[in-house]
């Protein structure tokens, strides 16, 4: 992955764009994951090294051209594995307070 292609490709505005169009394509569990990213960042929860790595990774998340363009059948399974790696990687994403906001989010977007 090309995280300084990626981080470029990274907005706010970008990703909840992308939230409100690919959620129900890309599932409750992508949306958790993607969400935990954010809230990381959001919250304050992420060190300098880590907001750079979830950047990357959002931005992946949002660019339409990666691994498998996001419009094929199975599109978004190269995206979850992104978010699924970071998120299990990087520690600020187990914060209580993260892990609550995005589960809120991820009820709101779902039902």
């Amino acid at each position: 992955m090309d995280n300084k292609k990626y981080k470029s490709s990274y907005s706010e505005s970008g990703f909840w764009d992308k939230l409100a169009n690919f959620a129900s394509k890309a599932g409750r569990e992508v949306v958790f994951n993607a969400l935990k990213l954010y809230y990381a960042i959001a919250l304050g929860k992420a060190t300098s090294a880590q907001v750079a790595a979830i950047v990357a990774a959002l931005g992946y998340f949002i660019c339409p051209i990666d691994a498998i363009p996001d419009m094929l059948p199975g599109g978004l399974v190269d995206d979850g594995g992104v978010l699924a790696t970071a998120v299990t990687t990087l520690a600020c994403c187990s914060d209580p307070e993260v892990v609550k906001a995005a589960r809120a989010k991820v009820e709101e977007l779902f039902g």
